[in-house]
């Protein structure tokens, strides 16, 4: 893993251990997991812990190497305080909005990393948007045209409910990476300016969907 800070393999770490813990203690993965009704009741560690948790290997893999092909990318730009308050503040985010989407459905679960990575991911894009990306890791595009184009997908997904993905947790992850990395990083409002205002455009459709009742 040579160059990789040392907390990126530390989390990668965690989220093996916890999940292969998941997989073979049903009682910790359901402790843990997110869950609507007993955040509500005040079991708020399950906005974090449930981070953690994957529902199967291929689900770990995915995410963590996602988490490794772009946390250097943030940690090289922010330092490893950054890319923490980054990473955390977006699995956080995510989380809540999943919950704020979900607050009436009291036996919704969820778990993953899936919103501290794409939160992550954002980030990437945000301080590098000219840095290219394999589509099925084939194709190769714009990060840019991926996270506008991925934001887009994510509210289609979310108002088709289709699947059993959360969607608005990757959503609220990627607002996570963004709103995070320019408060850190005010210079990338000057550098890249139009890239800035167009991954905002999905986050406001969003919202302006879900004021109009259309999610």
């Amino acid at each position: 893993m040579g160059g990789i800070d040392i907390v990126v393999i530390v989390i990668i770490a965690a989220n093996v251990m916890a999940s292969f813990k998941g997989f073979n203690d049903s009682g910790f993965f359901h402790k843990y997991k997110f869950h609507v009704s007993s955040i509500q009741a005040g079991e708020k560690i399950r906005v974090l812990s449930s981070g953690f948790l994957h529902v199967d290997n291929t689900h770990l893999l995915v995410n963590m190497l996602t988490l490794y092909f772009f946390a250097s990318n943030v940690v090289s730009f922010l330092g490893t305080g950054g890319f923490l308050l980054v990473y955390f503040g977006s699995l956080i985010l995510g989380n809540l909005l999943s919950l704020y989407f979900h607050k009436d459905e009291s036996q919704y679960t969820a778990v993953g990393a899936s919103g501290a990575v794409v939160g992550v991911l954002y980030a990437a894009i945000l301080l590098q948007p000219d840095m290219m990306l394999g589509l099925f890791f084939i194709i190769p595009i714009p990060a840019y045209v991926f996270g506008i184009g991925y934001l887009f997908y994510s509210i289609w997904a979310m108002r088709a409910r289709r699947d059993n993905v959360g969607h608005d947790a990757h959503f609220g992850g990627a607002m996570g990476g963004y709103f995070i990395t320019l408060l850190l990083s005010p210079w990338v409002l000057q550098e890249h300016l139009l890239m800035v205002v167009l991954l905002a455009v999905p986050i406001i459709v969003l919202f302006v969907l879900q004021k109009l009742g259309k999610l």
